[in-house]
């Protein structure tokens, strides 16, 4: 079968995708190992049949559902291409902006911590743009913790990465900046059940407290682990702004603000912790 046939009837196969183009050209270029305009630059070239079973292979698992990111084990954020798999989110261009307020409010030399790193998406993002920064990324999942440092080592990117439930493991600690992509969604959100979440760990999704428990503890804990002066700088929900912006002041945070996405919705909350250590009480 010829290329533009055969993305033909794929975009049929996937029609109740969003995106039934794109996935479609994004996988048989997978497939062929090449670039996307190599399909429509010889539209009429044939497929042979292994291609073409592979192919058919991965419209059945994403017409099931199955994330592109997951059939192809790879998803870009911040230019860096980072392997995935279903034991952590998949980065999504969201989360940029959180790199970009961190990039923003750092200085030339930063000691940063990134809480629940997932693929390690925001640390070696940071890293990438500020080699002389010093990234630690924690995360309380084993296999999480093994793909980010899979992904430091491919990008050739030094961050340290380790086990720790947010900051179990970080005792005696202090950093100039604090970022987090906690989980924040309500366990009774009904986009739990739609779309590429459905193949994702609810436990880096769903939080207590109408999507706010991880946001408190963070909250409340992270002026133990920063130094004065530091910030903690949290990616939350679309309505939850206003929320983090009022539980960061009631904290003692100060300079607190949101900035919006890409999409417009604010979706970065930040503030700073101005006591220095020898004034700090502990923080349970």
């Amino acid at each position: 079968m010829q290329i533009g046939l055969a993305l033909q009837h794929a975009q049929q196969t996937l029609a109740a995708s969003e995106t039934p183009r794109l996935d479609a050209e994004v996988l048989l270029a997978h497939v062929l190992q090449k670039p996307r305009t190599y399909l429509l630059t010889w539209p009429e070239r044939e497929l042979d049949s292994a291609i073409y079973a592979q192919f058919q292979s991965l419209l059945t698992q994403r017409q099931q559902g199955v994330p592109v990111a997951h059939l192809l084990a790879e998803r870009e954020f911040w230019s860096l291409p980072l392997k995935v798999n279903n034991s952590t989110l998949i980065p999504r261009p969201d989360t940029e902006t959180l790199v970009e307020t961190a990039l923003e409010l750092g200085q030339l030399h930063e000691q940063v911590l990134d809480l629940g790193t997932g693929t390690g998406a925001i640390a070696l993002a940071l890293k990438s743009e500020r080699p002389q920064w010093q990234l630690t990324a924690v995360d309380k999942s084993a296999a999480a913790v093994a793909l980010a440092t899979e992904n430091a080592k491919h990008l050739r990117l030094q961050v340290d990465v380790r086990q720790s439930d947010w900051f179990s493991a970080l005792a005696g600690q202090a950093f100039s900046m604090i970022v987090s992509n906690p989980p924040y969604i309500a366990a009774d959100d009904p986009h739990l059940l739609q779309g590429d979440v459905r193949f994702e760990p609810h436990s880096a999704l769903v939080a207590a407290a109408e999507g706010f428990a991880d946001l408190e503890q963070i909250i409340k804990q992270a002026p133990a682990y920063l130094n004065a002066g530091g910030w903690l700088v949290l990616e939350h929900g679309w309505q939850q702004a206003q929320g983090c912006r009022a539980r960061l002041r009631e904290a003692g945070y100060h300079d607190v603000a949101s900035k919006a996405d890409l999409g417009g919705v604010e979706r970065i909350t930040y503030g700073r912790w101005l006591t220095a250590e020898k004034e700090r009480t502990d923080v349970e």
